[in-house]
């Protein structure tokens, strides 16, 4: 009994470190993921291409976004490059219409933001289908920047006119959990937001 006990009493001293108090998640993360781990974490994903891949982490679960980078080149460039800045963590899906779409990426979470870098069209054959994930514009063919919206289900009339840069592939199913608009043009009250998005490759 006494070993048992100061076992115990050493591995709180251990918990109790303060070297180990006060790490961000990150870092306490890196503390009990071995290089191996990882490798079978982002092999589990089983994604044609993980630099081309994308993971959604969304209230409800993880969504698998694979991209397009054949179709639209420059977006899907871009798109990783605000990706690897965390510019697309904790903004909200601000636009939501049950049947059509949910839209996100404005960093003042209203739809009338973005990164400050516009993007030329590139438009292309991919169809809008449920699932698809496609660029949001103005008016302006070449005046998409960082905002997007995921299908819900397939939408034709959008066919030629946005660029289409990816597909979910894995967790449509959390997609259809966002959270819906009751508002004017699919306005959200307390929208849902993207916990976080992350390269696949990068995991």
């Amino acid at each position: 009994m006494a070993e048992t006990k100061q076992i115990k009493n050493a591995a709180t001293k251990r918990l109790s470190d303060k070297k180990t108090k006060g790490l961000p998640k990150e870092d306490t993360k890196k503390l009990t993921q071995s290089k191996t781990r990882a490798k079978k974490i982002k092999h589990s994903y089983a994604v044609k291409d993980p630099e081309n891949a994308l993971l959604l982490k969304l209230k409800n679960g993880d969504v698998i976004i694979e991209m397009y980078p054949d179709a639209a080149p420059e977006h899907v460039a871009r798109i990783k490059e605000l990706v690897r800045q965390g510019f697309y963590n904790g903004l909200k899906f601000h636009r939501v219409i049950d049947g059509f779409m949910a839209q996100t990426g404005c960093p003042y979470g209203n739809g009338t933001g973005g990164s400050g870098k516009k993007l030329k069209a590139e438009f292309n054959r991919n169809p809008h289908k449920r699932g698809t994930v496609s660029m949001a514009r103005s008016m302006l063919p070449d005046s998409a920047d960082s905002q997007f919206f995921i299908c819900f289900a397939d939408c034709p009339w959008l066919n030629g006119q946005y660029t289409v840069w990816g597909e979910v592939t894995s967790g449509m199913e959390y997609v259809d959990m966002i959270k819906k608009g009751d508002g004017a043009n699919g306005e959200v009250a307390n929208p849902d937001e993207i916990i976080s998005m992350t390269v696949i490759a990068d995991i």
